[in-house]
């Protein structure tokens, strides 16, 4: 599955980056309890992060030591493959436990213009069965209002949850979460601190101010923590391979940054 649009370009034909190893996951996490006591959630994301054959160990060793755990998922097959186990982390863990779906519109048609032909129903079945199984999953869809206002978009997955059955507050952001539409040939200016300081009054905030993103690039002896989700081939975003090196500021100059946590006030994070 290639989705239009994926924000990482991830496709079965993009083959930059390799899976984490729970090794790497273990080192970080050593040193985030060591170095990083305020350290909260630990987010799991892909492309599809129940592709690698070691996700549920390392979602175990983050629930473990009491992070809360996000997945970010299309709940399709490689998920459902997992549920059994998932479904024990879930018990044993409760709602430290989160689970969020990728499900572009709350149309089939508009959901496989962006994700493709048949990924519809596999994705509702898998919000279904994690809903039946009590996870209190949340989604994630994206929005572009040139097609559509914010509040139409909400009032057509509040039909759709409603329709299902879904205890889904369609209308709080962090049960569904909508993110930006990114066209990178758009040139877009940097984003200066004053005029970020000025936005932040929307309750808003930076990504990359308090989290970071950890990669694996293929053939590389080392992992990478880069400055956020949306940025893992960027060099000048790469901030070394351990958490203190990658302690430091960043500058908001990639058009990401007023794209789509500025303009479009989005944060891949779990809380906001």
């Amino acid at each position: 599955m290639a989705c239009a649009g994926c924000y990482i370009e991830s496709s079965p034909r993009n083959d930059r980056l390799a899976y984490i190893a729970p090794e790497i996951l273990k080192s970080l996490l050593d040193e985030a309890r060591d170095r990083q006591p305020d350290l909260r959630e630990i987010g799991f994301t892909g492309g599809e992060p129940f592709m690698n054959p070691a996700i549920m160990p390392m979602l175990g060793d983050a629930l473990d030591r009491g992070y809360r755990v996000l997945v970010l998922t299309n709940a399709m097959r490689p998920m459902q493959r997992h549920f059994d186990a998932l479904r024990a982390l879930r018990a044993a863990h409760g709602a430290k436990l989160g689970v969020r779906v990728s499900l572009d519109h709350f149309t089939p048609s508009g959901h496989e213009a962006l994700r493709g032909a048949d990924s519809w129903q596999p994705a509702l079945a898998g919000l279904r069965a994690l809903d039946a199984a009590g996870f209190a999953p949340s989604v994630a869809a994206r929005f572009d209002p040139a097609l559509a206002s914010e509040a139409e978009i909400r009032a057509g997955f509040a039909g759709l949850f409603a329709e299902e059955g879904f205890a889904i507050d369609a209308a709080d952001p962090a049960a569904l979460v909508l993110f930006a539409e990114l066209a990178t040939a758009t040139p877009v200016p940097g984003v200066a601190a004053a005029a970020w300081q000025a936005l932040r009054s929307r309750g808003a905030d930076a990504m990359c101010r308090t989290a970071r993103m950890v990669v694996q690039r293929k053939g590389e002896s080392r992992a990478s923590i880069v400055a956020c989700t949306l940025l893992p081939y960027e060099a000048r975003f790469d901030l070394g391979s351990t958490l203190a090196a990658s302690a430091r500021p960043v500058t908001l100059d990639h058009p990401y940054c007023a794209q789509f946590c500025v303009f479009g006030a989005s944060s891949c994070m779990g809380a906001r």
